[in-house]
């Protein structure tokens, strides 16, 4: 089995400074993490979520001016968030800050309460990924657009005019796009038609392997290889030396050790968990993002990265 791209996954809103978010992306650094990636959310979905959210990109931006290696990316930004062509300047600027280390994952948006609480707009799901196939036209249109030339777009939902399609990101021809989820047509469409990578988060192994089948499908369809896209899964972490480790950062994160076994493959012991990670590997996995939902425990990444990443590879 080999298996050694893990990167690490937060999710701020349920409360973290960006003190927080900076000290868990330099210890992945130091520790060999490939990626930091946090989620874009403006409510904690739990608890109080003090001290209160922070937003995706301009956390992103700061840890990218104090890091140098790690990659840096959102899981996923929501596209009821942002306009497209501010969206991608703001992404094109983060990508210069980190001298071409930023990555974009977009989605259609899901949690309607944030949506009341700050005035943004929340349509029904259909129109919501008629806006995600927009914002995804724009914001490749923009990119791939020749320096002295302007790009032009008519949707329903969001037009261009003449742009000058600046600022160009670093990478060429553009930073990773990461599309994600269940959806059984129109995730896989988009994916096969935008995306760099495909991640599917927090799901047994037989919806895995149905979702990796239609993707694959998708990709065929669209007449793009098969190895053209990178396979992901996202899991919670909860990993210790012994069964009693195991229960304290279960515990910590207020979840059942059993419900975290049964659900999530990188939970348990070293040992445990690369016996759990073999299947899924089989499946098809080539990334695995570890959510870290304890943000104080920095000793949690050390641990796992001294104890099972070697064994996988």
């Amino acid at each position: 089995m080999d298996l050694a791209d893990f990167r690490v996954f937060v999710e701020p809103q349920q409360g973290a400074t960006y003190a927080d978010q900076l000290a868990v992306a330099r210890t992945a650094e130091q520790l060999g993490y490939s990626a930091f990636f946090r989620s874009d959310h403006y409510v904690a979905m739990s608890g109080d979520g003090l001290p209160g959210p922070t937003d995706s990109w301009v956390t992103l931006a700061g840890i990218a001016r104090e890091t140098t290696s790690i990659r840096l990316g959102t899981m996923v930004t929501s596209a009821t968030f942002r306009h497209p062509g501010p969206l991608a300047i703001s992404v094109a600027q983060v990508d210069e800050m980190s001298d071409g280390r930023v990555e974009l994952g977009l989605g259609a948006g899901w949690y309607e309460a944030e949506h009341r609480a700050y005035a943004i707009p929340f349509p029904p799901l259909g129109e919501r990924f008629d806006r995600l196939t927009e914002q995804l036209d724009v914001i490749t249109g923009l990119w791939a657009t020749p320096s002295g030339e302007t790009f032009d777009y008519a949707g329903e939902h969001y037009s261009v005019a003449e742009s000058p399609a600046l600022p160009k990101p670093v990478q060429s021809p553009r930073p990773p796009i990461i599309i994600g989820g269940a959806g059984p047509k129109r995730t896989p469409a988009l994916t096969a038609r935008f995306a760099d990578e495909f991640n599917i988060p927090f799901v047994p192994l037989d919806t895995l392997k149905t979702q990796y089948g239609r993707v694959a499908a998708a990709l065929a369809d669209a007449g793009r290889p098969e190895d053209s896209l990178i396979y992901s899964a996202a899991f919670v972490l909860c990993a210790g030396r012994d069964d009693a480790e195991v229960a304290r950062r279960a515990a910590a994160i207020g979840r059942e050790v059993d419900e975290l076994r049964g659900n999530s493959p990188v939970t348990g012991t070293p040992a445990e968990i690369v016996d759990k990670l073999g299947p899924f590997v089989e499946a098809g996995v080539q990334r695995v993002y570890l959510q870290m939902l304890d943000m104080s425990d920095l000793d949690h990444l050390a641990q796992f990265a001294a104890e099972v990443i070697p064994q996988l590879n």
